[in-house]
């Protein structure tokens, strides 16, 4: 008994060594093997697509390990450059930025063409817990209007792309921290006020016509249904579908027909819940759960009020991507574009999700290092 309690504190020593945080990794390994079964489904059995994602995941663990190698208490000395850095880098996004799809998101950097707004992800909340920080808890009113503020500088930067999906995140991603921060529900109440004042502005004249076109197939799909309400139609379809055991792997009529477009990016949950029903989304929604709550006690635990704030904020964020990507596809939301956190075929913003669960797992491994 004594040799065995001893074998588990040297592992425990030697992933701590390794700054893993070893239920976290656990949790998503889980979606990355899931995620190369379904894509296997979703893209028609083809596995160069596979290979492509088992690559990229690969890259993304990489990422992951060499972020959770850096002390926490660097992000915080770096904060305030990368933030400057990276609203220079939105405004040249906005000046000389690459066109595709009808938006303008990328800088081409000639061997390769760049996202900025993908790693504000990671700035944001990073600058927004370094401000509040320098303060005593609970924080003032007037620190918190400064970070809304410093929030929604590259919020509208990247809205003005147009790109209403990432710049939602971003927002959230700020707006947790201040709310971790204590701010009162009062205050909260009066924000979520303003926001609802704002709306009409938003509608008459930032919205683009393309994005005016989703709120209205969200609010009625039926008034289009082999246009703009397709999409969301045939994915009600094959969830519905599903019942409660699903029609089994590859069995999806929905994804397999190709009644189901982009099943295998944005619309991915559709083709998992046409395959294994009620109780497989059950499962993957507790691996969701237990990835939150580990991030939560990473959150809870971390010593100081700059990393308790950060890691609150990185976990709620992957919190709403799962949110709003599983209410869209299900029609409770409008459709923003949100992949699927580490389940959709991706790089990118599978990357970047990555490196926010390393500065995660170097919260909680760096703790016994740091001084309160």
């Amino acid at each position: 008994m004594r040799s065995t309690g001893h074998d588990q504190e040297k592992k425990a020593g030697i992933w701590q060594k390794l700054h893993i945080d070893l239920p976290l990794l656990a949790g998503l390994l889980c979606l990355m093997v899931l995620s190369l079964f379904v894509i296997y489904s979703a893209g028609g059995q083809d596995m160069d697509i596979v290979i492509r994602q088992a690559v990229r995941l690969g890259i993304a663990v990489a990422v992951m390990f060499v972020v959770a190698q850096i002390p926490p208490l660097s992000y915080r000395k770096w904060a305030v450059p990368v933030f400057v850095i990276g609203l220079i880098l939105l405004v040249l996004v906005l000046l000389f930025g690459h066109v595709g799809k009808g938006a303008q998101r990328w800088l081409d950097l000639g061997f390769t063409k760049f996202q900025p707004s993908e790693i504000m992800k990671l700035i944001v909340p990073i600058m927004i817990a370094w401000f509040i920080s320098q303060d005593n808890l609970p924080v003032k009113i007037s620190t918190i209007i400064f970070a809304f503020i410093l929030v929604l500088i590259p919020t509208l930067l990247i809205a003005k792309q147009p790109d209403l999906g990432t710049s939602l995140l971003i927002a959230s991603s700020g707006i947790f921290v201040i709310f971790l921060a204590g701010a009162s529900w009062k205050l909260i109440a009066s924000c979520i006020g303003l926001g609802s004042a704002f709306a009409p502005i938003l509608w008459l004249y930032l919205m683009k016509e393309y994005q005016k076109q989703r709120v209205l197939t969200f609010l009625n799909p039926e008034q289009d249904p082999l246009g703009s309400g397709y999409h969301i139609i045939q994915s009600k379809i094959a969830i519905g579908s599903g019942g409660l055991h699903g029609k089994g792997w590859l069995q999806g009529t929905q994804s397999q027909l190709e009644f189901l477009p982009e099943r295998h990016t944005d619309f991915i949950f559709a083709v998992f819940s046409e395959e294994f029903g009620l109780v497989g989304v059950a499962l993957l929604l507790l691996v969701y759960l237990a990835i939150v709550m580990r991030g939560l006690w990473i959150a809870v635990n971390a010593q100081q009020a700059f990393t308790k704030l950060l890691a609150g904020s990185l976990t709620l964020t992957f919190f709403v991507y799962v949110f709003v990507n599983i209410g869209m596809v299900s029609g409770l939301l409008p459709v923003v574009g949100v992949p699927l956190p580490l389940v959709s075929y991706g790089g990118t913003s599978m990357v970047t999700l990555m490196a926010g669960f390393g500065i995660l797992m170097a919260i909680s491994t760096h703790r016994r290092f740091i001084g309160s």
